[in-house]
């Protein structure tokens, strides 16, 4: 890594890419409009979502490219209504994903799939504000949704469900990643990291 400033070519890879996983966040992310589902979707998100990520990473040989995304995720999920906690989580998921991914050089697999899982982590930057802050968000939710959505939502995302949904987050980001490399492997051999 000789040249560590980003260029435009960088940002448009953040661009591309950042959008790419926003996409097939938010269409997944629509399995919670039925509360049963919201567990299962904070584990298939990220394994969907670990393909264009790990693709991402075959590109990512600067400093701050994943943290930017990680901004951008946060204040997107801010700027629809998510209050504050998705910037604070996918920052810090970001910078610590950042300081993983250094740790390999940004080339070593075991690195990537670490730092993404670790990315993967400031999703629930986007349920926490349910558990955190319950009484005013849960009441916006009601306004929306309904009272039987909520009280369905209290059952199947109680205050546990924050650490347990960080796992469960984790163990779908190690198996989208695996997969990730598996269907990009030509793209992996190129960057030389396969």
């Amino acid at each position: 890594m000789k040249n560590n400033k980003l260029n435009s070519k960088d940002l448009i890879n953040i661009g591309i890419y950042t959008a790419i996983y926003l996409a097939i966040f938010f269409v997944v992310g629509m399995m919670a409009a039925v509360p049963i589902l919201y567990p299962v979707s904070l584990f298939v998100i990220p394994i969907l979502t670990g393909i264009p990520f790990m693709l991402f990473l075959t590109k990512v040989k600067k400093r701050g490219m994943v943290l930017i995304m990680g901004l951008i995720l946060g204040l997107f999920w801010f700027s629809i209504g998510y209050t504050w906690t998705p910037i604070a989580s996918y920052l810090l998921s970001g910078l610590l994903a950042e300081l993983i991914l250094r740790v390999g050089n940004y080339e070593k697999f075991s690195s990537m799939l670490l730092g993404f899982a670790t990315f993967s982590l400031g999703a629930i930057g986007c349920t926490l504000p349910m558990w955190i802050m319950a009484d005013t968000y849960m009441e916006h939710i009601r306004e929306g949704m309904g009272d039987q959505y909520v009280e369905q939502l209290g059952i199947y995302m109680p205050a546990w469900m924050g650490v347990a949904g960080l796992g469960i987050i984790f163990v779908g980001a190690l198996i989208g990643g695996v997969l990730g490399k598996k269907m990009l492997k030509k793209h992996f051999r190129r960057a030389g990291i396969a």
